[in-house]
Formats: structure tokens, C-alpha cells, sequence
């Protein structure tokens, strides 16, 4: 059930297991809260009433320039701006993972739960690189060093990360891992408080020249590249 549910748009896999859960969906007219439940196209599949479908179900993904001041959800609470917003799409897209509220930079969206669940699982480790603006330049090679060799946060050792220094006061680091504010805890953690961060690249994707605000709808080779991971 969660995998048809994904499959069909309506969120990723994980997300759309507590939808499950929370006695929001219907086969056939009978609630089902059993997210390994084999369903298809033959049977009447509903969502808060609203019927989802697999078949004829176009996959896309977007590639958004994330603006500091949104959040990285399809909805918010709080009715703060979301990334969702940027793409004018008729499909019901969701965010691949994250970005902090201030942080700026490359976010895809899709309308594809498999994939989304294959990108953001640690399992599959796939890596995205930030520039970030520090406090207390220069930085010196010692908390390079750390970096690269893995920063002890409360929530146990980090793996080594990819470091280089663009500037005084500006570094680059790729990653693969999706803590909660990695970057900005790694950062923090060997004395150099983050002031400003943007991811330029996911796995095989990067920013370029987008402008902050637009989007891009990604080529199908650049789609089975994402496909091909791991």
C-alpha cells in the first residue's frame, strides 16, 4: 500500500506509511492501515476521499534554487513559504530531503516516493557538497583536519567529509551523510560557526548558474543518472 501510494504521487514511501497509519486511506471502501497491503489499479484506492491512481501517472523532478525564508515541506503549519510553492506544477510534488529554514541552494522535487526514498535513505550515501561562509577566519589546518577525518557530535562521529577552502572565511564540503544541520553542526563543533550556507550539488546534479528562486524540470538522462545510484 505505502509503495503503491508513492508510486501514484502522493507522498514518499515513509510519509505516506503514516498516512496509513492514521486511518486516512480506503480500498475499496474499507480503511486500511496496513501499509504492506497489495493493491493495484483494479481497486478503488482513496486518499482523504480523493481517489489516487498509478496508471497514466507521469514521474518528474524538479531541480528548485532554494531561497532562504522557506521550508522545505509541502506544507507548513505555520503557513511560512515552502519550496513546493516555486514550481507551478498540477502534480503533487514533495521535497527529496531537506534544507534548513536560512539555507540556500539545489532541492529537488518529485512526484516519484521510490525514488525520493532511495535518494534520502543513508544506505545509498549519496553525496551532496555545500559552501558555506564561516566565522573566526582564517580557518587553519588543524579543523580542516578534523573534518576531513570526522567530527565528534552528540549523536556519535560523523564520516570523513570532503573539505576545501575556497577563501579565508569560505569552505566547501561534500558529504553523504543527512544528519539533521550537519554542515552547520560540523562547522560549529571545530570553531567556526556557519554564517552562511548553499548547497551547489546533489549526487550528479549541481546548481550552476539557476537563478535563486527558479527551477529546472530534469532531463529523463539526468533522471535514470539519479535512478542509477547506489
Amino acid at each position: 500500500m505505502a509503495k503503491y501510494l508513492a508510486h501514484a504521487g502522493v507522498a514518499s514511501r515513509r510519509a505516506s506509511e503514516a498516512i496509513i497509519a492514521d486511518g486516512r486511506v480506503t480500498v475499496d471502501g474499507v480503511v486500511v492501515t496496513d501499509p504492506a497491503r497489495d493493491v493495484d489499479d483494479t481497486h478503488v484506492v482513496k486518499v482523504d476521499r480523493k481517489r489516487v491512481k498509478v496508471a497514466g501517472h507521469e514521474r518528474v523532478v524538479y531541480l528548485v534554487h532554494k531561497p532562504a525564508g522557506y521550508v522545505s515541506t509541502a506544507k507548513d503549519p505555520q503557513d511560512r513559504k515552502t519550496v513546493v510553492a516555486l514550481v507551478p506544477s498540477s502534480e503533487r510534488l514533495y521535497p527529496v530531503g531537506r534544507l534548513d529554514y536560512d539555507t540556500t541552494g539545489l532541492i529537488l522535487l518529485t512526484n516519484d516516493g521510490e525514488l525520493a526514498h532511495k535518494l534520502t535513505h543513508p544506505s545509498f550515501e549519496v553525496p551532496r557538497t555545500y559552501r558555506a561562509r564561516v566565522a573566526n577566519a582564517p580557518v587553519h589546518e588543524p579543523a580542516l583536519r578534523a573534518l576531513r577525518e570526522g567530527v565528534l557530535l552528540e549523536d556519535g562521529l560523523t564520516a570523513p567529509a570532503k573539505v576545501r577552502k575556497l577563501a579565508s572565511n569560505h569552505l566547501e564540503l561534500t558529504i553523504h551523510e543527512g544528519r539533521k544541520r550537519q554542515v552547520k553542526r560540523m562547522l560549529d563543533e571545530v570553531g567556526h560557526p556557519v554564517y552562511t550556507l548553499e548547497r551547489v550539488a546533489f549526487g550528479p546534479l549541481r546548481l550552476g548558474s539557476l537563478p535563486e528562486g527558479e527551477f529546472r524540470k530534469l532531463t529523463p538522462a539526468e533522471v535514470e543518472r539519479l535512478r542509477s545510484l547506489g
